[in-house]
């Protein structure tokens, strides 16, 4: 964001493999929405002429896709309903491709013209890469304790540097629901038993709290340390998740 405003052209080359790539497409078309068009070779490499600067204009933001997962997982794992308004399957954020995890778990995914709904059916286990996807790993990994069968999730190497180690420390807190976990240096494979109740560790991860907070709408005795750390993105979660529960 900054390489439009320097004093000389600027080139911006990228070492190893480039990951999350829909976050970075979704930057390249906020940019141009305000102007500055970027010339890049399939994301690794990007030229930036001097002194194209930004101009002032409207925008229209999305709902946050990552946010509405859990929404959309309630749904799933519920065997209910959840339309998340203003929501199309065209968003310029990769984290909406979450619903197609969840169509291939099973779940009937449609697009509303108010919105994409989702409704819950008895769900099937899937082996899924998710390195586009990446901060909904854990929103599907509560999703697969409900699954009829593993679910395995790889592509995701780089969630063990994110609040938390996504992989270890998710693999964790899921043995502790009863389910059998086997840890990959890029993933996991999940395979759900009978449920247990828990105290869940979040690690201060707001993904952490959000997603194993799912599991208490369908198994009782689900306990959530320092709920608090979803303030870092959804604050009114609880809030929203109670009102969800009531309808």
């Amino acid at each position: 964001m900054v390489c439009p405003c320097t004093q000389t052209d600027t080139v911006l080359r990228v070492e190893g493999t480039l990951v999350s790539q829909p976050y970075v497409k979704m930057t390249l078309a906020v940019m141009q929405h305000f102007g500055v068009n970027v010339s890049y070779n399939d994301l690794t490499e990007f030229r930036f002429e001097k002194h194209h600067t930004y101009q002032a204009t409207d925008l229209l933001i999305e709902p946050d896709a990552s946010a509405a997962s859990y929404f959309w997982a309630a749904a799933a794992i519920t065997h209910g309903t959840v339309l998340v308004k203003n929501l199309t399957t065209t968003a310029i954020q990769g984290d909406v491709r979450f619903c197609e995890c969840l169509a291939q778990m099973g779940c009937h995914v449609e697009q509303k013209p108010d919105g994409i709904q989702v409704t819950g059916v008895n769900l099937r286990g899937i082996d899924v890469n998710m390195n586009d996807i990446s901060d909904t790993v854990l929103t599907l990994a509560a999703v697969a304790l409900f699954a009829d069968g593993p679910t395995t999730i790889h592509g995701v190497e780089h969630i063990r540097h994110k609040e938390t180690d996504r992989i270890s420390d998710l693999s964790r807190e899921l043995r502790k629901l009863g389910a059998d976990v086997v840890e990959f240096p890029d993933g996991l494979k999940i395979t759900p038993g009978p449920l247990r109740s828990a105290t869940i560790e979040t690690y201060n991860d707001h993904r952490m709290a959000m997603s194993f907070a799912l599991v208490g709408l369908c198994h009782p005795g689900i306990t959530i340390t320092n709920p608090g750390c979803t303030a870092k993105t959804y604050p009114r979660f609880f809030e929203d998740l109670a009102r969800l529960r009531g309808a």
